[in-house]
């Protein structure tokens, strides 16, 4: 019995050891890559990649890779070739992965179309082109809440047109008409917005552009998605 536990004591020792070891290397790795790339560029974190002496390398919520010695800096993609799983496409959706209980409803205008079972959130902007087009494509969607966050990141007028929408007497409806039928907007523009809110929102999430789509499993579509992606991701969602 003393013995057995003599080698499990020398057994949690090594692994103790050997994860102690792999965390120097990698905060080492991370030190190194730092330097040469300069203190613009803000290493998160370096982890061990699925490929020996490959580190994963996380800079904002990009994925890279890097050798043991920090020579070399390699943006590209991991497939595994057993599976034709893509690790790295997986670890970029994963780190832009969000919580939809985070997303305040009350800053969002609501949209409810048949019986609203499925949900979806958009962050827009009114004067984006691919965000009319993705509005227009997606009125063929049924029953579906559909909750629009406004994020006036084109410029003052912009920012202008997002706030006569939001003071609309039915905000959704201008928008919509605005987006989708060109109508002009005869707003004030005067009101309590929750604009300032929804820009801190986007760069909390990383939104550098519009549209960007969000999933109640909190996965993201950026851009001017098809209708027919679309149906099919909220019918994985059921």
């Amino acid at each position: 019995m003393n013995k057995f536990i003599t080698a499990v004591a020398l057994l949690c020792a090594s692994i103790f050891t050997c994860q102690l070891a792999y965390g120097q290397a990698e905060q080492q790795v991370k030190s190194d890559l730092q330097k040469k790339l300069g203190a613009a560029a803000k290493i998160k974190s370096v982890s061990a990649s699925p490929l020996s002496g490959i580190y994963e390398v996380l800079v904002g919520n990009e994925v890279f890779y890097t050798d043991a010695k920090s020579q070399y800096l390699i943006q590209g993609e991991i497939i595994e070739l057993a599976t034709g799983k893509n690790i790295t496409e997986q670890r970029q959706n994963d780190l832009n992965r969000i919580k939809w209980s985070e997303l305040s409803q009350a800053n969002a205008m609501k949209q409810v179309r048949g019986n609203g079972s499925r949900q979806l959130a958009i962050f827009s902007d009114p004067n984006c082109g691919y965000c009319k087009r993705l509005e227009k494509s997606i009125q063929q969607l049924d029953n579906i809440t559909i909750y629009t966050y406004l994020i006036p990141i084109l410029g003052a007028d912009s920012v202008q047109k997002s706030k006569q929408i939001w003071c609309s007497a039915e905000p959704a409806k201008a928008y919509i008409d605005w987006m989708v039928n060109g109508s002009a907007l005869s707003g004030k523009g005067d009101c309590t917005t929750p604009i300032d809110k929804n820009i801190a929102l986007a760069k909390t999430y990383g939104i550098t552009g519009t549209p960007t789509l969000f999933f109640t499993d909190g996965s993201r579509f950026p851009g001017a998605v098809q209708v027919a992606d679309i149906e099919k991701k909220l019918a994985t969602l059921k």
